[in-house]
């Protein structure tokens, strides 16, 4: 029997899914399956399963009103006026959370080390850059080296499907930069955390302007320099948190 057929909530599904798939015991990656099923979940999501209000703004937002309601609780997540996550869920399995964008805000680069990422945005579009490492990295997070190009700003807009990144490929390094206002609903397996060494780093993209080795013409090396760039820790940044610049909210539904 279907969950939904039961009465159960889009999210209380998706987060017994999720504890289901990433509860502590389980070793190795979600199979093929696992994946597709939680996509599935997050595809069917709309913005009021999480609380939002889509489609109204509130022009009476207030500083000391990150978010505000609608009259039936919901957030009217479009006043955001800087990058805010509404907080749903976090353990040390996994956690679930939205991330509100106004329009043209940007989400620096940053990894996600050692994790599963599983992503999809709600309303509004956002534009996607997002890296893997040349060389396969070792159980510790890189704070630099050689990364490939995944996705070259790519745009994803509501409705679309969830997205998935894993730690060594997908395009575990990206940043968002939003078009329009715009929501992304994330689903972080397991959450960063630094006294697991799963801390958040942020990175400057650096440019190759060549690289050594044989290659069959000069159109094809310079094919490749334009893929591949050099990553480097923005110390200038915080890593202990990806939240350390955001707003915080919890999440309520009546």
């Amino acid at each position: 029997m279907a969950l939904q057929s039961m009465g159960m909530s889009k999210i209380q599904e998706l987060y017994d899914a999720c504890d289901w798939n990433f509860s502590s015991g389980k070793e190795g990656l979600p199979t093929l399956k696992q994946i597709r099923w939680l996509q599935g979940l997050l595809d069917a999501m709309e913005p009021a399963d999480v609380g939002i209000d889509a489609t109204r703004t509130d022009e009476r937002l207030m500083e000391d009103e990150p978010i505000p309601k609608s009259q039936y609780g919901l957030f009217l997540a479009q006043s955001v006026t800087q990058v805010t996550y509404i907080h749903i869920h976090e353990c040390d399995d996994f956690s679930i959370g939205v991330f509100c964008f106004p329009a043209g805000a940007t989400f620096p680069l940053h990894d996600h080390p050692n994790m599963v990422v599983l992503s999809k945005v709600l309303y509004g579009s956002v534009q996607l850059k997002s890296y893997d490492w040349v060389t396969t990295p070792n159980s510790r997070p890189k704070k630099s080296g050689l990364a490939r190009i995944a996705a070259d700003d790519r745009v994803m807009e509501a409705p679309c499907k969830a997205s998935v990144l894993f730690p060594r490929s997908g395009g575990n390094i990206h940043s968002f930069t939003a078009i329009t206002p715009c929501a992304v609903l994330d689903i972080l397996a397991p959450p960063y955390s630094d006294e697991r060494e799963r801390p958040s780093t942020y990175f400057n993209e650096i440019p190759i302007p060549s690289l050594p080795g044989e290659f069959p013409s000069p159109i094809s090396r310079n094919a490749v320099c334009k893929r591949i760039f050099s990553l480097q820790q923005n110390s200038h940044r915080k890593a202990r948190s990806i939240l350390t610049d955001l707003q915080s909210l919890l999440f309520s539904v009546n």
